[in-house]
């Protein structure tokens, strides 16, 4: 298994997440192929000294739902980093840019942050 490792420090978090991702497909090696996973870790590390305005914090928000009628749910990206950590935050970005298929998850669990 190759590992690569981003540090983040001082860094924007799309940019961050972009990058994870591309790696995590598979777009930078010789070999891609859309229908297979390759055998990588990325690992962030310095999670917490991301650059991260306090607009983008305030403004920038995460959803979920319950399932049931009114169960629609907002949070701030600022109260999920207090309450989850910078953990989430990244892997929140990455698992929005990597492919919405069966791949998803296994290429998600070779993604390792550290704050």
């Amino acid at each position: 298994m190759k590992t690569y490792t981003i540090d983040a420090t001082g860094k924007k978090l799309g940019r961050i997440a972009s990058e994870a991702a591309a790696i995590l497909i598979g777009k930078n090696t010789t070999d891609f192929a859309k229908n297979t996973a390759p055998n990588v870790e990325v690992t962030v590390a310095n999670a917490s000294q991301l650059d991260i305005s306090s607009k983008k914090a305030d403004e920038k928000m995460y959803g979920r739902y319950s399932g049931y009628p009114g169960g629609l749910k907002f949070e701030s990206l600022g109260k999920l980093s207090a309450r989850k950590g910078y953990k989430a935050i990244v892997s929140k970005a990455v698992k929005g840019m990597l492919p919405k298929n069966k791949l998803q998850p296994i290429m998600l669990k070779n993604l390792i942050v550290t704050e």
